[in-house]
């Protein structure tokens, strides 16, 4: 099993003593200790199966620093506590699928903890193994929040493209993505998913209405015990440019915000991860600092 590299000490920056932020609450942890808090963060520094352009790497250390600097106070819940980080899993050298199952340990290890794992991404391959432990004793679905399906056929190995149909194959049971956009999928992988029972839910649709769509999305999730929710940071519109594949006609922050504190509540999340945000291609950090403040309403609406 590969190892984890031990977090750096969080603290808040604000100079005023009652300004409660999250570097003064989220504490370092290792496996022994991370059990003890609802949370536990786990960084994937990793973007080597990015199909177009690279930089995910560097998304863990960019989202813990925004963070960091982020009040803990939602007004309808109010602050968020008992948050660890387990640092980040070292990447092995080796292909994508040699990494894939070289991290699976870790995750296995993650998963048994009496805490919600939260996963600080990275690419969008390694949603296999933190997804897969899951799938060895219960049934699980999928809620993909993303600009596109991930269902790639697995041709000269697994990509950021592949990880669901990777995990149908896995038998992974229900599969949901929301917020995909128009003409950034092919027809034969939309049909792929409809035949497998999937529900796709588009960005118009959220816009429109966001809490039936939302309804819409975990009612194809209906049949599950278990959901595990990704966030690939490319839903939002290009204007956020800081993601491996940032396209036209995406959704706005707030409605971000807003679906996945919905989805959030439901009693059902066995996990949860932010991908594919990518520092060094970001404009301003507007991306980053969308991206950890999706992490921080996801957190603040499972604590709800």
């Amino acid at each position: 099993m590969t190892g984890l590299t031990a977090p750096s000490g969080w603290a808040g920056s604000s100079s005023d003593p009652v300004d409660e932020q999250f570097g003064d609450v989220v504490s370092p942890a290792d496996l022994d200790t991370a059990g003890e808090f609802d949370v536990v963060l786990l960084g994937e520094p990793y973007d080597g199966a990015v199909i177009s352009r690279r930089g995910a790497a560097e998304g863990p250390e960019a989202l813990r620093n925004a963070l960091a600097g982020m009040k803990t106070h939602h007004f309808d819940i109010g602050p968020v506590e008992s948050v660890a980080d387990l640092g980040n899993v070292d990447i092995p050298a080796g292909s994508v699928g040699e990494v894939q199952d070289a991290i699976r340990g870790v995750t296995e290890s993650i998963h048994a903890l009496d805490a919600l794992p939260v996963f600080l991404g990275g690419d969008n391959s390694l949603t296999v193994p933190n997804v897969s432990p899951l799938l060895e004793d219960s049934s699980v679905g999928v809620l993909n929040v993303d600009a596109h399906l991930d269902v790639r056929e697995v041709r000269d190995g697994p990509t950021s493209g592949t990880p669901y149909r990777q995990l149908h194959e896995a038998g992974l049971d229900s599969y949901a993505c929301i917020g995909a956009r128009h003409f950034e999928t092919s027809t034969a992988y939309h049909e792929y998913v409809c035949e497998n029972g999937g529900t796709v839910v588009t960005a118009e649709e959220v816009t429109a209405d966001l809490p039936e769509a939302v309804d819409r999305a975990l009612s194809g999730l209906d049949n599950v015990d278990r959901i595990y929710c990704s966030v690939d940071i490319d839903v939002l519109d290009a204007i956020y440019d800081g993601s491996s594949a940032p396209t036209p006609g995406g959704l706005l922050p707030r409605e971000l915000f807003r679906l996945i504190r919905l989805v959030a509540e439901d009693k059902r999340i066995g996990g949860f991860e932010l991908v594919e945000c990518a520092p060094p291609l970001d404009t301003d950090g507007r991306t980053v600092d969308a991206a950890a403040r999706t992490v921080a309403h996801f957190l603040s609406g499972w604590s709800a």
